[in-house]
């Protein structure tokens, strides 16, 4: 495959999830006359990230994997003729809910869905009150540009889904995220938090011989009842396959983050550092084990 420009829109929601949509399609179009052919948005772009709090109105946001969301962007990929990324709250069924993400080609069609695999709950993250966790696996999609992975947000912190994900032919791993600092938090813990969330997935990039990229929200949102909220910390990033950050957005502004990717890297690289030549997949099977402590 030949070279390409991959832009991450590094975004705030809007107030209404119209405006937000709007907003979302002016991007991926600026994106596209810059020249990027592939564009990837943040986690759950197209409202404030309300899991910040467990109340069952919000259910009301979802929508299934044709709906709003979808349709739109997908209309906006065949428009600008790019693969767009589109992460979403999904509607499966009545009561069944997921983190999930579309991947819409060139021709307006959709290539097929990620479903979150990795859920968290922790304070100010209380996602397994909303989604249950993803059946889809962990798969790449065969795209106009190549083959691109995609996982979402807790996600990253996992080498298994990285491995598994690159394993099935993905060159680059998408993140769309939603992560930040709590304010209590940000004074002491701020800057070792970020950068454990950059070191990883520059990891997993070195680790498989792959293009990460990274694409966060921005900006300060404030929960429902009175919790003290979330400053979504930017530094969207894009890492090559030795880790290295080749580009980089700012913590606290909205911005299209262009990078050129070359696919042949990850074949030169792979030649000089044959991690997968010289994986033991026959002492591997204590990983599918919660922990390894004598039981067998």
């Amino acid at each position: 495959m030949k070279p390409y420009d991959i832009a991450l829109i590094q975004m705030a929601p809007r107030a209404s999830k119209d405006e937000s949509l709007r907003a979302a399609a002016g991007f991926v179009r600026e994106a596209a006359g810059r020249g990027a052919a592939l564009v990837c948005l943040p986690e759950l772009f197209a409202t404030a990230y309300f899991c910040q709090t467990e109340e069952h109105a919000f259910f009301d946001l979802a929508e299934p994997a044709d709906g709003q969301t979808v349709t739109a962007l997908a209309k906006i990929a065949g428009e600008t003729r790019t693969t767009v990324i589109i992460p979403f709250f999904e509607r499966r069924a009545p009561g069944l809910y997921h983190n999930s993400l579309a991947v819409a080609g060139p021709d307006a069609g959709v290539l097929g869905l990620y479903r979150k695999m990795h859920i968290p709950d922790d304070p100010g993250y209380y996602e397994k009150f909303y989604f249950a966790p993803g059946d889809t696996g962990f798969m790449s999609f065969n795209t106009a540009v190549g083959p691109v992975g995609t996982l979402i947000c807790w996600d990253q912190w996992f080498p298994e889904a990285a491995r598994i994900t690159a394993l099935s032919g993905a060159e680059l791993i998408t993140y769309p995220t939603a992560i930040g600092w709590h304010p209590a938090e940000k004074a002491e813990h701020g800057e070792v938090q970020r950068e454990a969330w950059r070191l990883a997935q520059r990891a997993h990039a070195l680790a498989n011989h792959v293009f990460v990229a990274a694409v966060n929200r921005v900006g300060f949102e404030t929960a429902p009842g009175g919790a003290a909220g979330i400053e979504f910390w930017g530094s969207s990033f894009v890492a090559g396959p030795m880790g290295e950050i080749l580009a980089e957005a700012s913590t606290d502004k909205e911005e299209i983050l262009l990078c050129r990717i070359d696919p042949k890297q990850v074949e030169t690289t792979r030649q000089h550092w044959p991690f997968l030549r010289d994986r033991r997949i026959d002492a591997y099977a204590p990983v599918t084990r919660r922990f390894v402590d004598g039981e067998k």
